[in-house]
This record gives C-alpha cells, structure tokens and sequence, in this order.
C-alpha cells in the first residue's frame, strides 16, 4: 500500500501545483453542454497518465516519466508567469523566441521553479514502482498514453489549434510541438518573390532609417506625457527636425510579429502571406540602388532572431552586431554607428534593431542615470543572452512600482541617452529617420496579475502602444509637420512600409496597392493591434482597438522629486 500512497501524493500534489488553468478554465464554461467533452478529455488524459505510471517496464515508465514531465514543466512555466492559458498561439511566439529563454530565467525565475517541480513530481509519480492494480497492467493498455499523444495534436489540428486550454501540460506542450511541425511542413507560403513594382524615380539620394526600439511605452516619453521621460526628442536637433506622431498601433504585443511585418510590409488583410512570400524590404532598397545595413543590438556571434532566415540575412550588405560591447552600451554603441552611416554621403536603407528596454531592465543603464527612485534592485541582469536567476522578480504592487521606476531610468538612458550620442556625432546630409517599438508594455498600473509585460494572450491595452517619430535632414521628402499633426495619435505600424516604399521612390498606386496607406495619408487608421498574431490553420487574427484616451498613463507618485542628471 505504501506504494500506493505514495504514488498518489505525488501525482496529487503535481497535479495542485497545475490546477491554476483548470480552475480558470471551468469558470469560463460553466455549468453546460460545452462543459462535458472538456471534462471527458480531461479525465481521459489524467487516466493515461496513471496508467502511463502502472507500466511494468521501467525503461518505459522513464521514458513517459521524462517526456510527460518535460511538458508539464513547459507549460505550468508558462502559464504561471502569464497567469493565463497557453493558447497555440503563445505556443508559437514562446517556441520562436526561443534565443532569450536566458532571459525569461532571469526575470521569472520563482514561477519556472515551481514549475520545474512541478514537472519533477509528476516524473516521480510515474518512474514510482507501480501499484498492484491488475486491471491497470495489461500489456495492451500502454497503447493509451502513445494513442493520447498521437490523438491530442490531430484534434488541435483540427481546430485551428484551439483546444488544449486547461488541459494537462504533460499532453499539450508535445501536441503543440507536433502542430506547430505539420503547420510549418504543409502551410508553406512558398517561394519568395522577387520586387516587381515600378519606381517612379532616379536612384535614392537620401539615407532612409528605421529605428526599431525594444519594449517601449510610448506614453512614458516626454513627447508623449507631461511627466514623461526625456526622449531627446523634444524639439530639432542637429540639423533634424522632428514630427511627432504621438502614440501608435503596434502590429501585435510581441517583437516577433512586429519586425517580422516591418521588414516584410504585411497588412492586416494579407499579413501572413506577404511574411512568408513577399518581397522584403532589403529587395525594395537594393532596386532603389540603395546599400542595404542591419545594426542589431540584441544578438551576438551572428545569431539571428524575429523570423529572420539565412536567406533574407544574405539580402544584407553589411550585418552588424555588437559582440564586444557590453550589454548597457550597446544602444550608444548603435548610435554612434548609425551617426558615421548616416554622415558618410551614401544613400543606404538601415534597419536598427535596439536593445531598448529588453527585460529585465533593473541593469539596462549606468548608476549615473538613476533619476527616479526607488528603482528595482542592481547587479544581477547585467546581461541579456545569459542571464542567471540570482535575484528573482516577485510580482507585487511595490515590486511593480520599483520596477516602472527602473524603467522609466532605462528609458532615460536607453532613448534619451541613444539620441544624444546619435545628434551629437551625426552630420547628415540628406535621411529620413522613423522611430518606433516593437510594441509596448504592461507595467502594472491597475495591479493586474501576472509578471509578464508583453505577449499576453489578452492583449492588454498597453502592450499594444508604441511611439512613433520621423525625423529629417536635408531637403524634406514631405511636409511631415503637417502630416504629423494630421496623424497624431491615429497612425499604427501598417503604415510604415508603404512609406519606407515612397520614400525609396516606388509607384504610389501600386504600393497603396498592395501594401496600403502610408503616414502621409489623411484617412485614419484602424488602431488596432494583433493579439493572436500566429492566426493559422483556419483560426482568424483577433483584433484589440486602441482608444488613446484609455491607455494608463504613467504615475508620478511612483517616485521621488527626479535627480538631476549632467548633459
């Protein structure tokens, strides 16, 4: 018997410490019809896994012990940092962002622990001496857990990959895997094409930028919100003039749908398509006669993030990462190159990849530019590829509160602190800048759940927020003061490409065409943003609109009077 009970401890308390989404999940269905299949395949996949556990074959009880446990730990990580269910969607944006799991260590390192046991117990569990329970050890009954594996992916499949919430992560985490493979081997886009469309002028003879920020709220800069933080922004520097368009639409709360579209020019209607088979905007800038330079602050040793492949990186004439350069400085770093790039009279396209707010942020900027306190503690997140959880992020109001102020510093040094650098050692001749982020972020204002900034299978407002600004020297392309002011808080990421195209001298019709409005057009733009960005296998996008005068806007009671900081 003692075996008996301890194998029922085991898958007892792995089964609580997993228990958050199915609790959540029955409070979403109700007392209904829809509540019996889910409850049936609940309890069809809790009884594979214990008859998983009565196989007699002990090789074959560690190797469902080591599978099953691995899911479990996968998901209950995810979902207790989110706190919400781990749709396959998120599946998707998890997997492809995989490069910093480093970092997802370093900020939620309790939840991952927990989760770790989690997965351990329910290994225990299972690898246990089985139970003398003959009608659980037929031979013939290990087919079950295999027949469950084998049966949850196809039905996700089915259902556009709807289906697994609130159900055991020792089934989901495989079956996403295995949906998110079939998706990828028999839903190519396929080839990628080549630019086909008319340019109505000579050869580019301007530097065309677009500054590509990491997790940046847009109402926390100054140019957004009386109490924001400096931008450097504020007004012309060196040259620039600045047009303001106020806070934008993000393509989605995630970094990987955001530069996947911008480099792609997707649309709302067609984004999935032209991502996976359109021309890129290297194509577009090499026809313009343009050099092509990817400046990526993020990324070491050649590695490659946010769906970019060998193949499009192949379209890039100079490829730059800063493998040398500390983590804090990187951003200036990026600045002070783009300033000799766009100072050398050569008409290039730049795509700046920054390292902006990238969490955690308690060491993205110098002791000096620790303006508002109290901030989150200092010293162990000092890198981004290969963080270690010595100090873990715990997520209550004053935790929160410590971090929107080691935020707002970050965003001091990380955005004021680029710009200095950038105007300080720029002399440009003639460039056209845009500067935005990949989205925004959730800082806890309201005291919402969770641990997460981003990525919420919610998509809480906030996230979806960005700063948008175009810069100019030279002989202005546009009358973009004008144009800003029309635009200003009414404009979304959709627009950039078609500008970035007209600026490159392409057909207006034919890029109003196929990729559609740009900043310059008057019509007011949707505002919304993709909260189910990785929409496939017949699911459909999930748009969240973005009221301006709802956003939260940023508490001055979280700090102290600001430092002075010497210019």
């Amino acid at each position: 018997m003692r075996h008996f009970y301890a194998k029922g401890l085991l898958f007892g308390l792995a089964s609580w410490l997993g228990a958050g989404t199915v609790l959540s999940r029955l409070g979403e269905l109700g007392f209904g019809l829809s509540l019996l299949p889910y409850l049936a395949m609940l309890g069809g996949l809790c009884l594979c896994l214990i008859i998983a556990a009565q196989v007699r074959s002990l090789s074959l009880r560690l190797i469902f012990a080591l599978f099953f446990g691995i899911g479990t730990v996968l998901l209950n990580g995810v979902e207790s940092t989110m706190k919400e269910a781990l749709t396959y969607d998120g599946f998707v944006n998890m997997y492809e962002s995989r490069g910093f799991i480093s970092d997802a260590l370093g900020q939620y390192g309790t939840e991952i622990v927990w989760a770790l046991i989690a997965g351990l117990l329910l290994a225990a569990a299972i690898t246990w001496k089985p139970v003398d329970l003959p009608s659980l050890q037929r031979p013939a009954l290990v087919i079950l857990p295999i027949a469950a594996l084998a049966a949850l992916p196809v039905l996700l499949y089915v259902r556009g990959g709807d289906g697994g919430t609130g159900l055991p992560g020792a089934f989901v985490t495989p079956a996403y895997h295995l949906v998110y493979a079939a998706d990828k081997a028999f839903h190519q886009p396929g080839p990628r094409k080549g630019v086909t469309m008319a340019r109505a002028e000579a050869d580019v003879a301007r530097d065309i930028v677009l500054i590509v920020d990491e997790s940046i709220a847009g109402q926390y800069l100054d140019i957004n919100a009386a109490n924001g933080v400096r931008s450097g922004l504020a007004g012309p520097r060196n040259g620039f003039t600045v047009h303001n368009f106020g806070l934008a639409a993000a393509i989605t709360n995630c970094s990987l749908g955001s530069n996947l579209t911008l480099r792609h020019g997707g649309t709302r209607e067609n984004y999935r398509t032209l991502n996976g088979a359109g021309p890129t905007i290297w194509a577009y800038a090499k026809k313009a006669g343009m050099e092509t330079v990817y400046l990526d602050g993020q990324r070491t040793d050649g590695s490659l993030q946010n769906g970019m492949d060998a193949a499009e990186k192949a379209q890039v004439d100079r490829f730059i990462q800063f493998d040398a350069v500390p983590v804090i400085n990187r951003d200036v770093a990026i600045a002070e190159r783009l300033a000799e790039l766009v100072s050398d009279n050569r008409a290039q396209f730049i795509y700046v990849n920054k390292m902006g707010a990238h969490f955690p942020v308690h060491d993205k900027y110098p002791v000096s530019h620790m303006r508002y306190q109290p901030a989150s503690p200092r010293g162990n997140y000092q890198g981004v590829s290969e963080l270690v959880a010595r100090d873990v992020f715990t997520a209550s109001a004053e935790n929160w509160r410590l971090y929107r102020n080691a935020y707002r510093n970050t965003l001091e040094w990380q955005v004021g602190g680029f710009f200095d650098a950038f105007f300080a050692r720029s002399k440009p001749g003639a460039a056209t800048l845009i500067y935005t982020s990949d989205h925004g972020q959730n800082l806890h204002s309201h005291n919402e759940p969770g641990s997460t900034t981003h990525c919420s299978q919610k998509g809480i407002l906030e996230e979806g927020v960005v700063p948008l600004v175009l810069m100019e020297a030279g002989s202005p392309s546009r009358d973009w003061s004008h144009i800003a002011a029309d635009g200003r808080n009414a404009r979304s990421h959709y627009r950039i490409f078609p500008t970035l195209l007209t600026l490159m001298g392409y057909d207006a019709t034919a890029i109003r065409k196929d990729y559609g409005l740009g900043l310059e057009d008057p019509a007011r733009d949707p505002m919304t943003f993709n909260i189910r960005f990785n929409a496939r296998l017949g699911a459909s996008p999930v748009w969240k609109a973005i009221n301006p005068a709802a956003i939260a806007t940023p508490d001055a009671a979280d700090y102290a009077a600001p430092a002075t900081i010497p210019r």
